[in-house]
């Protein structure tokens, strides 16, 4: 009780103020950034997208045990439950004064100050409550048989208090949590974000051609639906940035620091293009990559505006909630469509993506490149500043292997004897993709039939028809991108730039 009595009241305050937040959501982002990197893949790869809500039950799994057993020894010592909510409280200001997006203002601990206080004089008034009661009847049993027995049907006067007094904070409790959760929806950009009218690019893209997609059921859609684009980052809750005082600094190395407003970048001519993303945490056959169409302002004109200065041979995107990505700067300048995203899809940035600004750079994985919820571009040099995965034993450096994966049949798929498409995406942004084959059970490759290509820093789609026949078998795929290099057969971890390998899956069929 006195743990909900804590969350809730720190929800409550939290709510007040868009720049206060639940301590729960503090120590989670301590977590992240302190977990080393195999356990941040093993969570990836066990949880996918959903990563973040695992994480979340675990803390609050860990909070329930945690107060269970500061309860149970509060019942001793009353003190000691006091100290156990006191230093979970202590954990809870830690946690928000080394937060990377704290203002570190003094108020910024508010909401764990008031949630700890309050929760150590819940437990000390109801430890009370069910202690005392005890000592005193076995003071009047030791008196002598002259004490009147309480039958069971009617609880001593200790317990009933206890009782009343936990359903009264427990109601109250409820209540300031329901209270926190619907002043926080003020703070909810999606209204806002929904009135938001997009300009048109400089030059409109023309609509997708109809020879990109293979009709294949089962196959990856050539456009990734923004609902089911994946989504991969360290805030547990997506930031929610009011357009009207958001800004974009660019800063560092650069001969004239510059800022934007939102509408500052709207009035500029914004390009369309057509990017594959991916993680790097993606394994070999997973499904963190998509594809979408996005518009934003071009990355290198707002550099050269800047003025690089001399030296100067990395960009740092920082977003709102301190997370930071580093790039070459030469890539920025090389003619890929680099930008500052403000749309996908034909809409703006969904929040989870990033509203209402994140970078998009085609060819890199999005660790090193893909700040979401973007504030600022800092110049500086590989040798002066590492990014947020760089101090974590990743790669500075991440280019987009080739890769290939196979989407039907999905894997220990039961098939019926004969023909059946095998058919799946291949990608090599900046590179294209030129050739999928595909063997079975260690046969032949077979050259697959290839989709049109639109670019070459999206996705391809490849599909090749063949007779199986009963029994278990295993395929295999291989890209071979415009390079002439073909996909390595060397199966590597995604750590520390990306994993490699074939896919293969087996196939039962009767």
């Amino acid at each position: 009780m006195a743990t909900v009595v804590a969350l809730s009241s720190a929800e409550m305050v939290a709510a007040t103020n868009r720049e206060l937040r639940s301590p729960v959501l503090d120590v989670g982002g301590r977590v992240i950034d302190a977990a080393p990197p195999w356990l941040k893949e093993f969570a990836i790869t066990t949880f996918g997208t959903h990563d973040k809500t695992a994480l979340l039950s675990g803390i609050f799994s860990f909070l329930v045990v945690y107060a269970i057993t500061i309860g149970i020894l509060s019942m001793r010592r009353r003190l000691v439950g006091v100290g156990g909510v006191a230093l979970f409280g202590v954990l809870g200001i830690a946690a928000t004064l080394t937060a990377s997006s704290s203002s570190h203002h003094w108020w910024s601990i508010l909401p764990t100050v008031v949630g700890a206080t309050l929760g150590a004089a819940t437990i000390w008034w109801l430890s009370g409550l069910a202690v005392e009661p005890v000592a005193v009847r076995a003071a009047d049993e030791s008196a002598g048989p002259t004490v009147q027995a309480v039958g069971p049907s009617q609880p001593p006067p200790g317990r009933r208090a206890f009782l009343k007094a936990s359903a009264g904070l427990g109601v109250a409790a409820v209540a300031a949590g329901g209270a926190g959760r619907w002043l926080s929806r003020r703070f909810d950009v999606a209204a806002e974000r929904a009135k938001i009218l997009l300009p048109r690019a400089r030059r409109p893209l023309a609509a997708m051609p109809k020879g990109v997609a293979l009709d294949v059921p089962g196959l990856t859609p050539f456009v990734t639906p923004n609902a089911k684009f994946y989504r991969i980052d360290t805030a547990l809750l997506a930031p929610q940035v009011p357009v009207d005082t958001w800004r974009l600094r660019i800063k560092g190395m650069v001969d004239h620091p510059l800022e934007f407003t939102f509408d500052d970048l709207l009035q500029r001519d914004l390009i369309e293009s057509d990017i594959t993303l991916t993680c790097v945490s993606n394994e070999v056959g997973g499904n963190l990559a998509g594809n979408a169409r996005w518009l934003g302002v071009p990355l290198a004109p707002l550099l050269r505006e800047a003025g690089i200065r001399k030296g100067a041979d990395q960009i740092v995107g920082r977003s709102v909630d301190g997370f930071t990505a580093g790039f070459p700067v030469e890539v920025a300048l090389d003619g890929r469509d680099a930008m500052v995203a403000v749309g996908m899809n034909g809409e703006p940035l969904p929040v989870p993506h990033g509203f209402p600004a994140r970078l998009i750079v085609p060819g890199l994985y999005g660790y090193v490149s893909a700040t979401k919820w973007l504030t600022e571009l800092e110049l500086t040099r590989f040798d002066r500043f590492d990014a947020y995965w760089a101090r974590r034993g990743w790669s500075n450096h991440a280019p987009i292997k080739t890769l290939s994966r196979i989407d039907t049949p999905g894997a220990l798929a039961r098939l019926s004897a004969g023909r059946h498409p095998i058919a799946g995406v291949a990608w090599a942004q900046t590179r294209g993709i030129d050739r999928v084959e595909v063997r079975v059970d260690g046969g032949a490759w077979s050259a697959a039939r290839l989709a049109d290509e639109l670019n070459t820093t999206t996705w391809r789609q490849w599909m090749l028809p063949f007779d199986f026949t009963p029994g278990q078998h295993t395929i295999e795929c291989r890209a071979t991108d415009r390079t002439g290099a073909i996909q390595t057969e060397a199966r590597s971890e995604p750590m520390p730039d990306g994993a490699t390998g074939w896919h293969s899956l087996v196939v039962l069929v009767s």
